[in-house]
């Protein structure tokens, strides 16, 4: 389009996702990679929460978690999901609609790897969106997995990844009296062509 330039230039929106990351590693104090994430429940019903995305690959959107927590069994059930990332300092976000599907091999056990030794063994403590009778029962779990796993755990069956595949990416940024600036990507399936958009604010 004539006027998508600048922030919004590029064939490719996930080479303009990982430059906004970037730029936004700069100026943003904590977590410049939280996203809200959302999915819906066997009823329809929406849900929300904070995730950290780990990584923009060339056609995809990846982050981690347990796959028996309430996010998972819904992204399972459903096999979509949508996320938002909005970034303050720099009056921008990023909103992504897609398909769902497991990261659990090569990928999911080198980042377990590459985290703190104390994440990976919060990783097997964690029965997470389950009820926990309090903090001394989650910190004498993590004793428990401490001594049955080591300094060196593998990861767990239960935890890894998760790719979303969008069919659908909006980047926005703040505009002036409240004109912002919204381009939408849209495509019909995974690996087609994109259809680009200049959306009203």
């Amino acid at each position: 389009m004539s006027d998508r330039s600048g922030k919004f230039a590029g064939e490719d929106p996930f080479v303009i996702a990982k430059e906004w990351l970037a730029e936004a590693q700069e100026s943003e104090i904590n977590d410049p990679n939280a996203m809200a994430l959302s999915t819906v429940d066997k009823d329809g019903l929406p849900n929300a929460r904070m995730v950290l995305l780990k990584d923009i690959e060339k056609d995809a959107f990846v982050f981690y978690t347990n796959y028996e927590s309430a996010k998972a069994g819904e992204i399972e059930q459903a096999g979509k999901a949508a996320f938002v990332i909005h970034w303050k300092s720099m009056r921008r976000q990023i909103r992504v609609r897609g398909t769902v599907t497991r990261e659990d091999g090569p990928q999911a056990d080198s980042y377990y790897n590459s985290r703190s030794l104390k994440s990976r063994l919060g990783a097997w403590a964690s029965q997470q969106s389950r009820p926990l009778s309090g903090r001394a029962a989650l910190v004498a779990e993590v004793a428990k997995v401490t001594a049955k796993h080591g300094p060196n755990p593998k990861r767990p069956p239960f935890w890894g990844g998760y790719r979303i595949t969008p069919g659908e990416i909006e980047f926005w940024a703040d505009g002036a009296f409240r004109l912002h600036d919204r381009f939408v990507w849209r495509r019909s399936d995974a690996g087609g062509s994109w259809d680009i958009s200049r959306l009203n604010p």
